[in-house]
Parts: C-alpha cells; sequence; structure tokens
C-alpha cells in the first residue's frame, strides 16, 4: 500500500543527512532571494488579496471562462481539446502526434504532462520525448520525477549531476557547473530543429484574448514553441484568468513567491498558430483542456479554494515535512502542501488520503501562499473527508474507539496493572517508529488519581 510506502520512504529520508544538507542549502538560496523579492513590493498583501479574489470569481464561473478562452483562440486557427482524465488526453495527443508521422517531440517543464505520464506513453508509441528543462532533463536521464515542482533536480548536488552525465552521457567529469551546462545545451540544440512536435504547459489560460502565458527562465519553452511545426499545450482547467492585463499581477507573484525574482527571465504569451504575414511559429497549435479530477474539488465548495494555485512552489520550501521527507517520498506528481491537498481529489481520495496526515498544521505554507490558499484548513477537510467516508483504518478506528471508551470511564485504566500499561504503551510506539531512536516511555507506578489523593 501506498501510506505503508510513505512511512518507509520518509523515515528513511528524514535521517538521511546528505539528503537533509543538500535539500537545506538548495531551499536556503530560495528563502533568501524570496525575502529580498518581497522588499520591492509597496503592498504585498493587497497583492495576495487581489489573486486570490481574482482567482476565486474565476472559479465560480469557469465554464464561461474556458468557452471564452476556446472561441478567442480558435478564431485565430488554433484547436482546443477537452479531456476529462488522462487517458483520454493521451489518446488525443497520440493522434496528433501520429498524423505527423513524429519521431521526436521536445517537451518544456510541465507539471500537467508529468500528471498524465506523457513520456511513458510517448516511449510505448516509438517516439522519443526529450525534457529540455535541465532540471527535467537531468532528472530523466536519471529515470527519476521531478523532485519539486519549480526546480525538478533541487534534491541533487553538482557532483550529483557530474556523475549522471558521465553515466548516461559519456561525458569528461568535471565540477564546474558551466561547463555541465553548456554539455546540455549543446546536447539539446539539434533536438528542437529535428522534432516534429513541441510540448509545453502552461502557465495561464487567458480567457478574453484566448491565449496561454507560458514562464520560464531558460528559454527552452520558447524554442520548444517555436520550431517544430505543432505546438501542444497541455494546461489544467483551473489555469484560467479573466484577461491579458491581469498578467502585471499574477506573473511577478508567481515568480517573486517560488524563486524571489521580480519576473522570470521568458514571459511568454501564444495567441495560436503562425498568422499571415508572421516570419515564425508552429504551422498548428492545439491546446488540451485537462480536467483529470479537477472538477471533483470544483463541485466542493469548501476545498475548491485549492484550485487557485498557481503552481509557485512557496509551500513546499516552507513545509517542515517536506523539507525533511523530500519530495519523491510522496509519490505524486504534486508534493509537498499542496500536493497533499489536491492528490487525493484528482487521483483517488482511498490512495493518497495518509497525504492529509503528512503535515504538522504549523499553518507555514498558508501565510505564504501568493492566492491566499488555506492549505492547513484544507488538510483537515480532507481528514474529516477520509473518516467520513469510511476510509480510516480499522486498527485506528479500534484505537480512537478504545481511547473514548477509557476516558469516559477513567476507573478502568486503574484496574490494569503499570506492567501492563507500559507493554501496550511499547507496542504502540513500536508500531508508529518512536522507540527506534528514542528511549522508550513508562507509565508512573501510582495512578493519577492516587497521587491526586495523596496530595489532598
Amino acid at each position: 500500500m501506498k501510506a505503508e510506502q510513505f512511512q518507509i520512504d520518509a523515515e528513511r529520508k528524514a535521517f538521511d543527512r546528505e539528503h537533509r544538507r543538500k535539500i537545506r542549502f538548495n531551499i536556503g538560496k530560495y528563502d533568501a532571494a524570496v525575502s529580498t523579492g518581497l522588499k520591492l513590493y509597496d503592498q504585498h498583501e493587497l497583492a495576495r488579496d487581489r489573486g486570490a479574489y481574482l482567482k476565486a470569481t474565476v472559479l465560480e464561473k469557469l465554464d464561461e471562462y474556458l468557452l471564452q478562452f476556446e472561441a478567442a483562440f480558435t478564431a485565430r486557427g488554433g484547436r482546443v481539446i477537452w479531456a476529462r482524465d488522462a487517458a483520454e488526453a493521451l489518446a488525443k495527443i497520440g493522434k496528433l502526434t501520429k498524423a505527423r508521422n513524429t519521431k521526436t517531440v521536445v517537451k518544456a517543464k510541465s507539471m500537467t504532462t508529468e500528471e498524465i505520464h506523457l513520456n511513458h506513453y510517448l516511449g510505448t508509441q516509438g517516439i522519443e520525448s526529450v525534457e529540455t528543462d535541465l532540471g527535467e532533463y537531468i532528472v530523466q536521464l536519471n529515470g527519476e520525477r521531478p523532485y519539486h515542482i519549480v526546480t525538478p533536480a533541487m534534491h541533487l548536488s553538482k557532483a550529483d549531476i557530474n556523475d549522471i552525465f558521465v553515466k548516461h552521457l559519456g561525458t569528461k567529469s568535471t565540477d564546474d557547473a558551466q561547463e555541465l551546462v553548456l554539455t546540455a545545451r549543446h546536447l539539446l540544440r539539434g533536438k528542437y530543429t529535428s522534432a516534429e512536435v513541441g510540448v509545453t504547459g502552461g502557465n495561464f489560460l487567458i480567457a478574453k484574448e484566448g491565449a496561454v502565458a507560458v514562464t520560464e527562465n531558460e528559454g527552452n519553452a520558447r524554442l520548444s514553441a517555436t520550431f517544430p511545426k505543432l505546438h501542444i499545450a497541455v494546461v489544467g482547467i483551473e489555469k484560467i484568468i479573466p484577461q491579458l492585463t491581469d498578467l502585471d499581477l499574477f506573473w511577478p507573484l508567481l515568480s517573486t513567491s517560488g524563486t524571489g525574482q521580480q519576473v522570470t527571465v521568458y514571459n511568454t504569451v501564444y495567441f495560436g498558430p503562425r498568422q499571415p504575414g508572421e516570419v515564425d511559429g508552429p504551422e498548428e497549435m492545439v491546446v488540451i483542456l485537462l480536467d483529470n479530477g479537477r472538477t471533483n474539488l470544483l463541485a466542493q465548495p469548501d476545498k475548491r479554494a485549492a484550485l487557485r494555485c498557481i503552481r509557485c512552489g512557496a509551500c513546499l520550501n516552507v513545509c517542515p515535512v517536506y523539507k525533511n521527507i523530500g519530495g519523491h517520498t510522496y509519490e505524486t506528481t504534486y508534493s509537498g502542501p499542496i500536493g497533499s491537498v489536491i492528490s487525493p481529489h484528482l487521483s483517488g481520495l482511498p490512495e493518497h488520503k495518509h497525504l492529509s496526515y503528512a503535515s504538522s498544521l504549523c499553518g507555514a505554507c498558508t501565510t505564504v501562499c501568493p492566492v491566499r490558499i488555506p492549505l492547513h484548513s484544507l488538510l483537515l477537510l480532507n481528514r474529516q473527508q477520509s473518516v467520513a467516508e469510511g476510509y480510516a483504518p480499522t486498527e485506528e478506528k479500534l484505537a480512537i474507539g478504545l481511547w473514548k471508551w477509557s476516558m469516559q470511564h477513567r476507573w478502568a485504566l486503574d484496574l490494569l496493572p503499570v506492567k501492563l500499561k507500559d507493554w501496550s504503551l511499547g507496542r504502540l510506539l513500536g508500531q508508529v517508529g518512536w522507540s527506534k531512536r528514542r528511549e522508550s516511555l513508562h507509565i508512573a507506578g501510582p495512578s493519577f488519581r492516587a497521587l491526586w489523593r495523596a496530595r489532598q
């Protein structure tokens, strides 16, 4: 079961000192940059209020905004495909790639394509799918999933990356970071010009103008969308914003909250395929609007706020649980607090309910969210739902029932011998891993009631 594997992986990562050193170093750099970046805002809290309000407003009329986007986008020759789930999205992409006799796909960083496991699917179709984001390229070479929403290779040091390049690419060993980047750039450059299809995600869908906005720091997404004759953008239906001018709010919120930048290096708005008189761009552009469980959240007003997420990664960077157990432990596309909130609804509550318990409920995630998602409250609602729907383990139900009965019948606890209480406590703590690295707890000989009477 995933819950049991999560416990095993979490314990292993939490006590891996080298892993924690790398994460603290990398997240520490982000923390410093974000702290500096936020000082550039005159009224950051007002910007958060505006962002939260706009996203909430859109979600209330999501169907209308999506239809507005479709009408405007198709008016310029673009094509929109609606996909209810991953299987449907992959089937549509398969038809598009087959029609162009595709041998190679260049792919920009995209969480939605990770969500539907696009690389694996293309591989089964005999198509080479190449990640062009440096971090994504590194983890793809190493056969891993992305570690972090924004920084896929956050868990790797420069030495780790060198070892991966030496092993998989046969390069000469080096400790020069610039040389490692140049190696990847050299290998990827030819892929852009030879690929038949380019795939991106989309940070924002713009309803009024019918466009897809993509944010990046390396320029690889722009190359992936420019050279191939077909550009496919796979975007979650919740990414919609009302109009182009709203980007002046959301682009800085996204970049500053995630990496501390005033704005990311490359910000591109795609309005469709190449128009008459234009010198570059794809012959055909297709936007796949992906549901894949998002309407499950939309249908729950008390949890709908989770769909405001702009994927900045800020909640991951401050989460004490994420910083100790790491991104891969979650075994989901989206990790950290936001992943724990949305994964049970995107991928199934029975399979992922345990993620909502992987939280200290400290509220740090809610404090930093640029669109004010009450993440710690949503985690509690997920826990409540899993219990209400009968997904709590039998052992947990029995334990809670026994505890409730004992609290209502306090006298019964005094009847049990102290040694039996100690044995039971030891068994309980052993099952949750407490006693592996800590001294066992012992119950005092006289009961609290006896001590209280003696004191009186």
